[in-house]
């Protein structure tokens, strides 16, 4: 079978190289998927963003990347199942999580997956997973959202906030989205109540406050979001560069001291059977709706990565794995 390998450091177009490798075997509790397609995370691009002594830090090797797969977010067919697996088939039609999935094959965990909408391509599915989850667990779970309360999302036009944005405007808030002044239209079109193009306004000095902050991609201070969150209203940071999440994660906690307003990390999507299926309800019955921005062919992982780093990508790029 053939496979995206990150074998040496570098631009995706150095570092990522489509190879001949083994067809994996599932062994106990785990599935072999026949890959139709999968999607860029930034789990995937954003290591080719930093600096390479970091890189080496992440990828766990210093001459080399030690984990050569790539690849999270996938939607196929399963091929065959290991002992002990109960919820699937061959044959069965599946999105989730998987460990390199820029590839035709690949193995995941049978509690990383749920049954694929039947009314849904394996290319909407696979844009799903990571992004979709991020939102869904950072709202509900850590931003506590309730029914009529005021939630703002940084970043609304990329993957997560994309999602961020439908989910909450589903759970009945009132919602705002912040993005640039191409992607205006496109939050709108998800349902967002208000739209700030950040270009042009700093909502954190406008005076408006909300019940949640989501910041997706977040630049501002711990201290400007606090001004702007309302008594005992939360923000959660899901991400953006490092800065911005060490900031989250090591004071966050001494900023929710005094007040009633709590600020937070939300850290990694966690992968769960319950929220994978709560969200292929939601994606069969349209009250969450993927974007795709581009889709490549495997052959061209490495130009769908430069793509998101070089062009801000609208929403998802996906890589299609022809049957």
């Amino acid at each position: 079978m053939k496979a995206i390998l990150y074998e040496k450091y570098g631009p995706p177009g150095v570092a990522l190289q489509l190879k001949e490798v083994v067809k994996p075997v599932p062994v106990n509790h785990q599935v072999l998927v026949k890959v139709r397609a999968a999607s860029v995370n930034a789990k995937e691009w954003r290591g080719f963003t930093m600096p390479l002594f970091v890189m080496r830090l992440f990828a766990g090797g210093w001459s080399k990347p030690k984990d050569t797969t790539i690849g999270t977010d996938v939607a196929g067919v399963v091929e065959a199942v290991g002992e002990n697996v109960t919820r699937f088939k061959p044959g069965d039609e599946v999105f989730g999580g998987a460990h390199g999935s820029f590839a035709e094959y690949t193995l995941a965990r049978e509690a990383y997956l749920a049954l694929k909408p039947a009314n849904r391509s394996f290319e909407e599915a696979a844009a799903v997973p990571i992004a979709a989850l991020t939102a869904l667990q950072a709202i509900r779970y850590a931003g506590g959202i309730r029914p009529d309360q005021q939630v703002l999302i940084q970043g609304a036009s990329g993957g997560v906030g994309m999602y961020a944005v439908q989910l909450a405007k589903a759970s009945g808030a009132e919602v705002t989205a912040v993005c640039s002044a191409r992607n205006l239209d496109l939050a709108h079109s998800w349902g967002a109540d208000h739209v700030v193009d950040y270009t042009k306004e700093d909502f954190t000095k406008s005076g408006r406050q909300y019940d949640l902050i989501l910041a997706v991609n977040g630049y501002h201070s711990l201290w400007a979001y606090r001004r702007a969150l309302k008594p005992q209203g939360v923000y959660v940071c899901a991400g953006g560069d490092m800065p911005q999440i060490l900031q989250a994660l090591f004071f966050a906690k001494w900023f929710s001291q005094k007040g009633g307003k709590t600020l937070g990390n939300m850290g990694f999507a966690k992968f769960n059977q319950d929220d994978l299926a709560h969200l292929g309800e939601l994606l069969q019955d349209g009250t969450i709706a993927p974007v795709i921005d581009r889709c490549y062919p495997l052959k061209e992982t490495a130009e769908a990565i430069r793509y998101v780093i070089d062009a801000h990508a609208q929403s998802k790029v996906v890589i299609k794995v022809e049957d």
